[in-house]
C-alpha cells in the first residue's frame, strides 16, 4: 500500500529536453531517463555516470519521478523512499537518442 504524501505535487508536465537536460548540456551520456512530476526536468538515473535526477531533487525538493526512457509507467518518491501510482503516463516528445 501506497503511503505517499505528495501525490498532490503530481502534475501533467512538458519534458524539458529529448535526453537528460545537463548530460546533453555537456555532452555526457545516460542509462535511463527521469521525468520530475513537478516541473518537466529531464535527468538521468542514478545507474547513469552524472545522476542528474537526483541532483534536481536536491535542489529543487521536487518529489515525484517518473520512468521516463523508455515509458515505463512507474513514479518513484524520493521524499518517502517508494514506488507510487502515476494517474497518467507523460507523452515522449519524440524519439530520445540512445547511449548505452
Amino acid at each position: 500500500m501506497t503511503t505517499c504524501r505528495h501525490n498532490s505535487t503530481i502534475n501533467k508536465v512538458k519534458p524539458s529536453a529529448r535526453g537528460c537536460q545537463e548530460c546533453l548540456e555537456m555532452g555526457s551520456t545516460w542509462l535511463h531517463l527521469r521525468l520530475c512530476r513537478s516541473c518537466g526536468h529531464v535527468g538521468c538515473c542514478d545507474d547513469s555516470p552524472n545522476r542528474h535526477a537526483t541532483a534536481h531533487f536536491h535542489a529543487t525538493q521536487h518529489p515525484i519521478i517518473e520512468g521516463y526512457d523508455p515509458p515505463e509507467g512507474w513514479g518513484w518518491c524520493f521524499v518517502d523512499e517508494e514506488d507510487i501510482d502515476l494517474p497518467d503516463q507523460t507523452p515522449q516528445l519524440g524519439p530520445i537518442p540512445r547511449y548505452y
